[in-house]
């Protein structure tokens, strides 16, 4: 579930996105001394003065700066409508004439981008009196990758193009089969078998094939990301990746917030730790309490919806799920696109443009290839929006047609902002909008009001169905936040030299077992590149965007229901139909990145800071069930990873 959108402070990452996209079509030593309290919290010291590159001749008249960006912005709106057409083009087609369209027009964005650039950092901005167009420098400012000279800029691409290509042309064999890749196959495996050797065998082989071949190529990424960094007037990578958020203390507010739930995570591990040893048997489970990774239904532990079947507080019960009914009721992909625009409409937001129904893909084609990840897509002319989703009939995908509409929603609310400013506050903000909208749409009295369950049905009332509804909700939500907060404050350590290159799979196990307690099912050394078996590592896509947007979905979640439904459980709140919700809503999402995100946040939630308080307050039926269930565990697990990381090659 993944909003398209370009602003140039985003361009890097979106031409790593289209590498990618082309790629998977052509899918005994001491720690280090990091504790949970302190890792990757050291922050940028560079100042924004000092990250201009010096001219000849700084511009200090603001009316021609003035003039600057009003041509920028026509420009830009053209580039990006020409990339993002091509992409949409190859992503809904996928064929060798369309991946060289898109490739040779990356080429050209990615040029004229870079001589734009030049022009704009030679503009005394600071000096300007207008905040809204020293803003617009500001963010425009910084090129990014580009920014590196064309033997370097050539050999990064080259880089990441054999980094992703290794990672989405990596498959493996099983005794009864050969060419099996992760999605659909391994995915399916990791999530439905139960089979604890099988199981076993796909995890380890999804990591020498994914994972072991990228280990070198990904030390020339790191050398190269932090030549580009200090091109673009940072010290490392990392500073280069936390600048959209212009936050200072960045690191530091994330590892608190994460220190703030990690007693709430350890309830939840502690719990399904206890299922699993009693499905699988002790002789499974590690003596030091933490949870084999191959064992949680996903092929990175990082949700763990998928193993509900076996964790489930009352299995008896009757599920939320109401698939069967939309397909007793003849639902059709429209339908559900139509149900989710009228509550947009209920909420007195903006209605889905006629391009949109036009020139969307809402279900897979039989006639050609496509790439059939939910995306949803800003084209930069102000009326052409779209979404490209293989949709089926089912309850999980009426929740992703929401999420996604949720983007095209802030879209349309910011399309006359400036090009600078058409994005999300913060790269969290864009996921929170379409997360916020599914805590609405999969609660029981809403499922009731669209006629999705029986208005006489008792579940919305049963203590038992809710405990089951909830649990679920945290096995997707509440556990995957350490795997959220980890991946990057792993690759922060990684880009500032914190942990040496010698030591890059011991200390990732590190953070995986102190984090998230898991640990791997066999031993790991040092030719292994674990870390490189996930799809964004390879990728170069920032990660932390997920962990916060978990948090800030239920602070959004709570200030509209605090406007709505200020009697009801929070869990149990359905904003849908309130105007006055809705408006506060819109107030927020058309600012798009213009203001810094605390003040966005402000005007959402009356306070300028994220806090995981909201979601705790949200799971609390859940909490004080997990505590009497939990009542003879112990909570937590040792840290030791020599257990499991040999620190050698072979």
């Amino acid at each position: 579930m993944t909003s398209i959108r370009l602003s140039v402070i985003r361009l890097p990452l979106f031409l790593l996105l289209l590498s990618t996209l082309i790629g998977k079509f052509a899918n005994g030593e001491e720690e280090i001394p990091i504790s949970s309290t302190t890792a990757a919290t050291d922050e940028p010291t560079t100042t924004f003065e000092s990250r201009i590159i010096n001219t000849d001749e700084l511009i200090a008249d603001e009316d021609k700066g003035r003039e600057f960006m009003l041509e920028f912005d026509r420009r830009m709106e053209e580039l990006n409508y020409e990339i993002v057409e091509a992409n949409f083009n190859f992503s809904t087609n996928i064929t060798a004439t369309n991946q060289a369209r898109l490739l040779e027009v990356t080429k050209k964005l990615n040029r004229e981008q870079k001589e734009i650039w030049k022009q704009a950092i030679r503009y005394d901005y600071k000096t300007f009196q207008d905040p809204l167009l020293r803003r617009q420098f500001e963010k425009i400012s910084v090129l990014g990758i580009p920014a590196l000279d064309e033997e370097d800029s050539v050999l990064f691409t080259n880089i990441t193009t054999e980094l992703t290509k290794t990672y989405d042309q990596a498959s493996i064999c099983l005794a009864d089969k050969c060419g099996l890749d992760l999605d659909p196959d391994l995915v399916k495996i990791m999530a439905r078998s139960r089979d604890y050797e099988k199981l076993k065998e796909v995890w380890i082989k999804w990591r020498e094939q994914a994972g072991r071949p990228n280990r070198e190529r990904y030390l020339e990424y790191i050398r190269l990301g932090n030549k580009a960094a200090i091109v673009n007037g940072f010290k490392t990578l990392d500073d280069l990746w936390l600048f959209p958020w212009e936050t200072p203390n960045f690191k530091q507010q994330v590892a608190n917030i994460w220190n703030e739930l990690q007693p709430f995570y350890q309830k939840i591990h502690a719990y399904v730790r206890m299922r699993l040893r009693e499905f699988y048997g002790q002789e499974r489970m590690p003596k030091d309490g933490t949870i084999p990774a191959h064992i949680l239904g996903n092929m990175w532990s990082q949700s763990w919806g998928n193993i509900y079947d076996i964790v489930a507080p009352y299995p008896n019960r009757k599920s939320l799920d109401v698939t069967d009914t939309m397909v007793e009721q003849n639902y059709t992909a429209m339908d559900m696109f139509r149900l989710a625009e009228k509550f947009f409409i209920d909420l007195s937001l903006i209605p889905m443009p006629d391009r949109f129904w036009q020139l969307s893909m809402f279900t897979k084609p039989m006639d050609r290839k496509v790439a059939c990840h939910a995306t949803a897509w800003d084209f930069y002319n102000r009326k052409d929006f779209r979404v490209k989703m293989c949709t089926s009939v089912n309850m999980k995908d009426l929740i992703t047609v929401h999420h996604e509409m949720g983007h095209i929603q802030y879209y349309l609310q910011y399309k006359d902002q400036p090009v600078a400013f058409r994005e999300g506050a913060n790269p969290g903000f864009h996921e929170a909008v379409g997360d916020l909208l599914a805590l609405s749409v999969s609660t029981p009295n809403h499922l009731k009001k669209i006629n999705l369950l029986a208005e006489n049905d008792s579940m919305a009332n049963d203590p038992e169905m809710i405990l089951n509804y909830q649990l679920k909700m945290a096995l997707d939500k509440l556990a995957f936040l350490p795997f959220g907060y980890l991946m990057d404050a792993y690759r922060w350590d990684l880009f500032s030299g914190k942990i040496p290159a010698e030591k890059m799979n011991k200390q990732w196990w590190w953070y995986r077992i102190n984090y998230q307690g898991i640990s791997p099912p066999i031993s790991r050394n040092e030719t292994d590149f674990d870390a490189g078996a996930k799809f964004h590592v390879p990728a170069g896509v920032e990660y932390i965007r997920y962990f916060v947007s978990f948090i800030i979905q239920f602070q959004f979640h709570k200030a509209l229901c605090d406007i709505a439904q200020p009697d009801v459980p929070l869990y149990q709140c359905d904003i849908d139909g309130n105007h006055k919700a809705g408006e506060h809503l819109a107030r927020m999402l058309r600012l798009g990145s213009s203001v810094r995100w605390p003040e966005a946040m402000k005007l959402m939630t009356g306070s300028e800071t994220m806090t995981a308080g909201p979601l705790i307050e949200y799971f609390q039926p859940l909490f004080k069930w997990l505590d009497q269930q939990i009542a003879n565990e112990t909570l937590g697990w040792l840290v030791d990873v020599s257990n499991y990381v040999s620190f050698f090659f072979f």
